[in-house]
């Protein structure tokens, strides 16, 4: 799924490699944008031409697992006798009413990129340990330099507050007008209020943009990203990667961490039965920690395997070890608490998360009643759900 240009080389080789090894196999690897992937690999599962192995990201898995659309894979991820090389995460990404029906291959999770600066200037030196302690830092920040320190993705609050051990739907209705609920939106508005936030875009469905130009204007004391975007700090702006220090993202309360996104390959149903084996096979090569290791360095995501976790790239930092290094390591001790945050089940969810943040957006800028504003989307929210069939 969107892996071309840059990532052909690998493949292609990875490909050649592997035949080499299995005289009478013959492996075709076919790219496709995002936007038009589902809809190839539905017309071919219709025309009983699946393709072999398909790359997927966890929704769409979720998805297609609940319409009858993937083969479950529990009997395939290992061979018999040898130990399970995927992180509990990430298979727990993959299990949907107790089974697996992925191999996972790469992910990522968010760490804290931070300017040395700020922090120092406001008189921080401890890494935030939940969100409230991050939420009092972003204060902090505002009232000793005048800049924000903090830029949530507020687009996203129902990952948000998913990430915060705070439900969205219970028993099929929708629960985020609760207390707890309101207690949250609550302490963002007084962040907000006391000028945390970076404000630019905070609501906006992709506010990270803004977030990175201001990080990179020096603008901006924290910014919450996986490791890749790291790397672009040291490209564009040399003099703030020189003072960017690196902190985990503490997790939520039910001890996920955000951020995973996991990709993974999975087997489409249609595929011949006496093929499957063969298969398999492949994909735990394909899967497997030489070939994530490899992937993960290319790419600059983050292995899904134990052994690959572990290798000393994550492990071993040089002396003269930079924020993009660190933030490898950091996030490769978070990866078996990454997990892809999301609700499924539900046509036109877009629809309804627009809802939850209008109304998050007005209780916190202050238009309007926290409460209020709540109550009315999960009315919305209820309305729409009720007309869900839910066997």
């Amino acid at each position: 799924m969107s892996l071309k240009p840059k990532f052909i080389p690998y493949f292609h080789d990875l490909v050649r490699d592997y035949e080499i090894t299995h005289p009478g196999v013959q492996i075709v690897w076919v790219d496709f944008p995002w936007d038009i992937l589902q809809l190839k690999l539905i017309t071919a599962i219709a025309a009983g031409k699946p393709p072999a192995l398909v790359n997927l990201s966890v929704p769409w898995a979720e998805e297609m697992a609940r319409d009858g659309l993937l083969e479950p894979l529990d009997a395939y991820l290992t061979m018999p006798g040898q130990a399970m090389p995927y992180t509990d995460a990430a298979l727990a990404d993959l299990r949907f009413n107790g089974k697996v029906y992925g191999f996972p291959h790469y992910s990522n999770v968010n760490v804290i990129a931070y300017n040395r600066q700020l922090l120092a200037a406001a008189g921080i030196t401890q890494a935030p340990q939940n969100m409230d302690e991050l939420l009092a830092l972003a204060v902090k920040v505002a009232a000793k330099t005048g800049k924000p320190g903090y830029a949530p993705a507020l687009g996203k609050i129902d990952g948000f507050m998913m990430q915060q051990g705070l439900d969205l739907i219970v028993d099929g209705k929708a629960v985020f007008n609760s207390p707890a609920h309101v207690a949250l939106v609550k302490k963002l508005a007084a962040t907000y209020k006391a000028n945390g936030f970076l404000k630019d875009k905070l609501f906006a469905e992709d506010n990270f943009p803004a977030v990175v130009d201001a990080y990179l204007g020096g603008r901006l004391a924290v910014m919450v990203s996986a490791p890749t975007a790291i790397k672009r700090i040291q490209t564009d702006a040399p003099d703030i990667y020189a003072q960017t220090g690196i902190f985990p993202m503490p997790a939520g309360p039910t001890g996920i961490n955000d951020g995973g996104w996991m990709f993974h390959f999975a087997i489409p149903k249609g595929v011949k039965s006496q093929d499957v084996p063969a298969v398999a096979e492949f994909a735990r090569y394909l899967t497997g920690d030489r070939s994530q290791l490899a992937f993960a360095r290319l790419a600059g995501v983050m292995p899904t395997t134990k052994q690959a976790l572990a290798n000393p790239y994550f492990k071993q930092m040089p002396v003269n070890a930079g924020a993009a290094e660190l933030a490898s390591a950091v996030a490769a001790n978070s990866m078996n608490s990454a997990r892809s945050l999301y609700v499924a089940g539900i046509d036109d969810y877009d629809e309804l998360r627009r809802f939850l943040v209008r109304a998050v957006e007005a209780g916190v800028t202050g238009k309007a009643d926290i409460q209020t504003s709540l109550n009315e989307a999960v009315a919305i929210w209820n309305k729409k759900l009720a007309k869900v069939h839910r066997p």
